[in-house]
């Protein structure tokens, strides 16, 4: 894994030459704050790749400057590197993420309506729906592959006596849901929705917009954290660093437990146009 972040110190003649430099396991841009022409993103793209290649290292952190490099993160992705975006951990803290909405509105659990909105019948889909249907009275599970979730519907009823609502009504079903937890919509897909006009939406892989002009709720597409053992990441976003640093291939339960034991809560979520 290696870490890419601008220069502390940029000189006219590092940025002239467009001088890449590799300083332990991090790779330093010669740019400023001003965004990079065309050539420019592809000249320190090239070099880039030409320092990685040597490392035979394809996962990669970027700082918060050079995130906002688009030509050039761009030109990263077409080289086939694992940028490491936050997202997979965003999933892993679901329920962290649900409490600090709640805490943070002040939503009676009374009136907690949960709207789960997801197609991909994942690991992480199963073990959020079994635990949240014990937890919350009011839970609607929204996908176009209502057969495909029949088998769960069903395993919840017999082991939990615990009856839950799968549909895909598009006018109804999330008219009244005033928490949505987004796994995988995309912006098309969720669009297609008449959703509760205040309503809180957490999207948790891509970034969504909501085109409703009633809408007037939160529409959350990121976030930050904070963790007991913070190592000094002044240039990069702490929830890149804590994600780098997890097997993303090890049971759920353990990743859970892990989240606990290293204190990782969250800082803020960050709405289209809110940050709470």
């Amino acid at each position: 894994m290696y870490y890419i972040k601008e220069t502390d110190k940029p000189n006219k003649l590092a940025q002239w030459f467009h001088m890449v430099k590799l300083k332990n396991d991090t790779v330093i841009l010669p740019i400023t704050k001003t965004s990079l022409e065309e050539k420019t993103a592809y000249k320190l793209a090239m070099k880039t790749k030409n320092i990685l290649n040597k490392t035979n290292s394809k996962k990669l952190v970027l700082s918060k400057q050079v995130k906002q490099q688009e030509t050039y993160v761009n030109y990263l992705y077409s080289y086939q590197y694992d940028i490491v975006d936050g997202k997979w951990l965003f999933q892993m803290l679901l329920f962290e993420v649900l409490e600090y909405v709640i805490k943070k509105l002040k939503i009676k659990k009374e009136e907690i309506k949960i709207g789960i909105l997801v197609n991909d019948i994942s690991d992480l889909a199963v073990y959020a729906i079994e635990k949240l249907v014990k937890d919350y009275k009011y839970v609607k599970i929204v996908t176009n592959h209502i057969h495909q979730f029949k088998n769960i519907e069903e395993k919840i009823s017999e082991e939990q006596g615990i009856f839950i609502n799968v549909g895909n009504n598009k006018r109804k079903i999330l008219s009244k849901t005033n928490i949505i937890l987004n796994l995988d919509f995309p912006t098309e897909l969720i669009n297609r929705y008449t959703i509760y006009n205040t309503a809180t939406i957490i999207n948790f892989k891509g970034n969504v917009k909501i085109k409703d002009k009633r809408f007037n709720g939160l529409n959350i597409n990121d976030y930050e954290i904070n963790w007991k053992t913070n190592p000094n990441i002044e240039k990069f976003e702490a929830k890149d660093i804590y994600e780098a640093m997890q097997h993303k291939n090890q049971p759920i339960e353990e990743m859970m437990k892990k989240i606990k034991k290293d204190h990782v809560t969250i800082k803020y979520l960050k709405g289209i146009k809110t940050t709470i």
